[in-house]
């Protein structure tokens, strides 16, 4: 019996069938990919977002029925600024160590006018300090930053033109000068001798960390209260922290990057990602981590971890963040008076 052809025509219209078929399979499985934000963050808030993320994106989803992944970048603050600015990173929602370093997005365009009003606190969902970790002992004496500069200390900070904990140690150590009776003129001296007791200055904190807790060089690191928090933790009685008379009120800032969410989609998911660090839950992961939450009541339940501390606002040495950053970072600033950069 003869075999029965295909007219072309049918076999060209099954063809077109199943390529349908497959388009529509394929539109289906990239419906169910979750949505993706990049979080460019400063360098110590690895753990501090891990849990952030954890939380915010179980909830997202029960609540929008939509997976959702939340993907990490950390360096120095100033530094990963920089990043977004020339558009090497393209992040949903940056959260960076000092209200300035947002600010620059804000001044090439990337974040709208206005930005620190969009969310609670001025944008500012905890605060932080500069505080001391030394060895089991403190086998040098240091307690307030005078001691710093004794003979022999040598002391571990990050590099102030790229880390946020870098230009809050300056800062912090140029206020403990001034807001205690001293003039500019040894506020300046004072930062000059600092920076000649440091034996180099890396690019972030927590290399930083690193280089003290881990090859053990230093007597002092300069830290993140909530690094000194975790060094502490984990070095199970090899160090203490030392927290002296008075030090710097650091104010960590946020927001979602106009410029990129309107390219990626992403504007709910991202203010809604923010918007979570000010709720109670959000506010009680980052006072487990040890950063202070701006609510009072949340701060009050973890006193055991943070203790009240005596702060001075950037106001006390400076108009603003913004005339900080200029008077003290800028080329020709304060910093480049009194200091040379040190890599390793």
């Amino acid at each position: 019996m003869a075999t029965r052809k295909l007219p072309w025509i049918n076999l060209a219209a099954v063809a077109a069938a199943a390529l349908a078929i497959t388009l529509i399979v394929v539109k289906n499985v990239e419906g169910k990919a979750p949505a993706k934000l990049l979080n460019v963050s400063y360098d110590p808030t690895r753990e501090l977002y891990r849990d952030i993320n954890a939380g915010f994106t179980a909830g997202y989803e029960k609540a929008s029925g939509r997976a959702i992944e939340v993907l990490q970048s950390h360096g120095g603050s100033s530094r990963q600024a920089r990043l977004a600015v020339s558009g090497e990173l393209k992040p949903d929602v940056v959260t960076l160590g000092l209200p300035s370093d947002v600010d620059v997005l804000r001044k090439h365009g990337q974040i709208a006018d206005g930005w620190a009003a969009r969310l609670p606190n001025q944008s500012r969902p905890y605060y932080s300090t500069i505080v001391f970790v030394v060895r089991q002992g403190n086998p040098q004496g240091i307690h307030d930053w005078p001691d710093l500069v004794k003979p022999g200390v040598e002391v571990i900070t990050p590099d102030p033109k790229s880390s946020g904990n870098g230009k809050l140690t300056a800062l912090a150590a140029w206020g403990a000068i001034v807001t205690r009776g001293g003039s500019e003129v040894a506020a300046r001296a004072y930062l000059k001798t600092l920076y000649e007791h440091t034996p180099f200055l890396v690019p972030a904190a927590r290399a930083a960390g690193t280089a003290f807790a881990v090859e053990k060089i230093g007597d002092v690191h300069l830290a993140w209260e909530n690094e000194a928090l975790r060094e502490v933790a984990e070095a199970r009685g090899q160090f203490e922290i030392v927290y002296p008379p008075v030090s710097i009120l650091a104010e960590p800032s946020v927001a979602w990057v106009d410029a990129n969410v309107a390219s990626h989609g992403s504007a709910e998911a991202a203010r809604a990602y923010l918007e979570y660090l000010f709720t109670d839950e959000g506010q009680e992961i980052i006072a487990r981590n040890g950063y202070r939450p701006f609510k009072p009541q949340i701060l009050a339940n973890h006193a055991d971890k943070l203790p009240p501390l005596k702060l001075f606002a950037v106001t006390a040495i400076a108009r603003d963040w913004d005339d900080a950053q200029s008077k003290f970072f800028a080329d020709n600033g304060i910093i480049d008076t009194v200091y040379r950069p040190k890599p390793r």
